[in-house]
């Protein structure tokens, strides 16, 4: 999707249901005084609404020129739209009018609802009698900004705000007020077209309005800043219009570390849940995520200009080492690949550049031809090879206060005719953030090039636009949501183990005994050599109470002699394993069922190697994120060692799916580890589960 292909639409064009009202009202009430309530009369005279605004006072006759009325009662109509900003008790009763009234919708602002649970008491009653006041009316927050409208110049927003007129552009939802102040205010030439925020999402969430923002012809891509998934239905929903509409959606999702977790649910009321999780949630939904608000921005930019990228193949081009090497690292770091030159475009270069310069790709093409506009155009043109799917032009521009900028311009006309003439995916990045003005970005953006600020940022939106392949228009199975599980015991593993291998999961063969002469008897039965475990113990390791490779009924004695317990699991001792993985499956109550891989036995613990999916996934999902693991060289064999039977192994891991599925009325937690990933079988070595007694 190029910048230069966009064009507005006419707003007629673009109708919702539910939201139209709220968000392109021709009337607005404000109620309440003081600087908040002001600023909304103000900032929407300055937009340029051209609709009525209805000041709502019970003793002032006019605020901002405007004439007040007493109470929503006396207001000439129902309004489409209201920004309340009252105390959360009258913000109760207000909704209450205004809903009985037929009004379009409201903008709580009002905090000291759920969100402040066990610091004001009656926080989450009052929340409830909110919802209950609407009714039918569609109602933003508590706790919220509200939204700033560019395209048809409307706004409910009790503050300053940075955006200016585009007729495209992109949409961005939060659940952080500030931050969507913030993003207001940047300087990076990001087309906002639409902000809203939601703060506790009472009623209406942000994935509901996500959704109907995306229906809007004039919005490109979709940004979401996000502290917690509360409707896993609705996201669901709003990537399926993803897809169908071919419209990316971006993520930025706050909750990694602990605190941040508890931040979120004392903010916003937010369910913040497992990072696991909503990983594995955003990447099931094919949404891109980043991980910094200048990351955020920076795709959200890329993909307005040229939307999601075919491939992660790149080539950088700079007038300096050091930029080239750096670039490469980056990107590298980030899962970019800078292929090496072609016979054409070595050819190519060499013609232009002559023996200089050293061709290769990140290219440093010296500062010898810089101020040459035809030769600067020739040589990233030759760069731009169609295989490639951005072409990276590394400039930054001088500071205008103290520089003079124009010896600059030969890069910007020479990027513009490049790209002209080549008609590929370019990016002009700044490797310093402040380094790419905003008139200059302008500019590029008019001409179908990417200006992007800051290198480390510019990286990571690339490599996140490359992750996101066209839409196919298919629909994931719907997610597999968990009961709560109130009373969660563990089984003993005897049990366990019985309870999978009855859904097709391989256990070794196995017995119990409660005493040392029957553990005897029953290792006869299986046959040597065997493994003796000791049964009620959680880490039977660490308690000494898991013995290997017993070859004898008299290694068998003496290892059970050394174990505090009254009972016993004798099991075969299964060989020859190639590698070993972790496999099981745990209850997110905000993401649904999680389904993990990773490096098992010993290595769970010393190395970062895990995978995760939600429920239900795919064969091909099961085998992709096999693939994935650093373990996964040693299942196909590594340094011409044996492999594992693969099939073996994701068939265990759809079992052990399909156990969770069974069971998801009482599930809390199943897990293999090690699951034994041998030539011509996979073996789940010991087994842990949690569930409902």
């Amino acid at each position: 999707m190029q910048a230069t292909r966009l064009r507005p639409n006419c707003r007629d064009e673009w109708k919702v249901k539910k939201l139209d009202r709220l968000f392109r009202p021709q009337t607005v009430a404000v109620v309440g005084g003081g600087a908040w309530c002001r600023s909304v009369l103000e900032q929407c005279q300055k937009l340029g609404f051209d609709g009525s605004l209805w000041p709502v006072h019970p003793s002032e006759t006019d605020i901002c020129g405007i004439p007040a009325f007493e109470s929503v009662r006396k207001l000439p109509c129902a309004p489409d739209s209201a920004f309340i900003g009252v105390n959360r008790d009258a913000t109760v009763e207000c909704v209450r009018d205004l809903s009985a009234m037929g009004a379009g919708g409201a903008v709580c602002f009002a905090s000291g609802f759920s969100e402040a649970f066990g610091e004001i008491k009656g926080s989450t009653a009052l929340e409830a009698a909110l919802v209950s006041a609407a009714e039918d009316m569609p109602i933003l927050g508590p706790n919220c900004y509200g939204y700033i409208n560019i395209l048809d110049r409307t706004l409910l927003w009790p503050d300053q705000h940075g955006l200016e007129s585009v007729d495209c552009g992109v949409a961005i939802v939060s659940q952080s007020s500030n931050i969507a102040i913030n993003m207001t205010m940047q300087r990076r030439a990001v087309p906002v077209a639409f902000i809203s925020t939601v703060g506790n999402q009472a009623q209406i969430g942000m994935e509901e309005i996500g959704a109907e923002l995306l229906q809007d012809p004039r919005v490109t891509a979709l940004g979401m800043y996000v502290e917690g998934f509360g409707d896993i239905r609705g996201i669901e929903t709003l990537a399926a219009s993803s897809r169908a509409l071919q419209k990316p959606v971006v993520v930025l999702k706050t909750g990694r570390s602990r605190q941040s977790r508890q931040a979120a649910i004392s903010h916003t009321a937010s369910l913040a849940g497992s990072i696991a999780g909503s990983d594995a949630l955003i990447e099931r939904l094919g949404f891109a995520q980043v991980f910094s608000l200048s990351s955020f921005l920076e795709t959200l930019k890329l993909l307005h200009v040229v939307g999601p990228l075919p491939s992660s193949r790149v080539a950088s081009v700079s007038c300096s080492g050091g930029e080239a090497s750096l670039v490469a690292d980056i990107g590298a770091a980030n899962g970019l690949v800078f292929p090496s030159l072609s016979g054409s475009q070595k050819r190519a270069l060499k013609s232009i550049l002559g023996t200089r310069v050293a061709l290769a790709n990140p290219l440093d093409y010296h500062t010898y031809i810089w101020r040459d506009h035809g030769v600067m155009a020739r040589t990233w043109s030759a760069m731009m090879d169609p295989s490639l799917a951005m072409t990276i032009l590394i400039v930054d521009f001088p500071r205008a206060d103290r520089c003079d900028p124009r010896d600059w311009e030969c890069a910007v006309s020479a990027a513009i005719e490049s790209r002209k003439t080549t008609g590929a995916n370019v990016a002009m990045i700044a490797t310093l953030p402040e380094l790419m003005p905003e008139s200059i970005a302008k500019r590029l953006m008019e001409c179908g090039i990417v200006p992007m600020n800051g290198l480390d940022e510019s990286i990571q939106a690339i490599s996140a636009a490359s992750k996101l392949q066209p839409a196919s228009g298919t629909r994931a199975s719907p997610l597999l949501l968990p009961s709560p599980v109130q009373h969660p015991v563990l089984a003993s593993e005897s049990d366990a183990k019985g309870e999978i291998e009855k859904h097709g999961i391989t256990v070794p063969k196995f017995r119990v005994a409660n005493t040392i002469a029957e553990a005897k008897l029953r290792a006869r039965e299986i046959g040597f050599p065997v493994v003796l475990k000791g049964i009620g113990v959680a880490h039977k390791s660490e308690a000494g109470m898991v013995a290997l490779g017993l070859g004898s009924e008299s290694d068998l004695a003496l290892a059970a002699a050394g174990m505090q317990t009254d009972m016993y699991l004798i099991e075969e001792m299964v060989m020859g394993a190639v590698a070993e993985l972790l496999v099981g499956v745990f209850r997110d109550e905000a993401h649904g069922y999680v389904l993990t891989m990773g490096a098992g036995g010993m290595l769970a613990e010393l190395i970062e190697d895990r995978q995760f999916l939600l429920i239900p996934s795919t064969e091909a999902e099961v085998s992709k994120a096999l693939d994935r693991l650093k373990v996964s060289a040693l299942i196909s064999g590594h340094r011409g060692g044996p492999s594992a039977d693969r099939d073996s192994i994701i068939s265990a891991v759809l079992a052990i799916q399909g156990f969770a599925v069974a069971n998801h009325g009482s599930l809390e937690e199943v897990e293999i580890n090690p699951l034994l990933c041998c030539q011509d079988r996979a073996v789940a070595a010991d087994a842990l589960l949690r569930r409902e007694s």
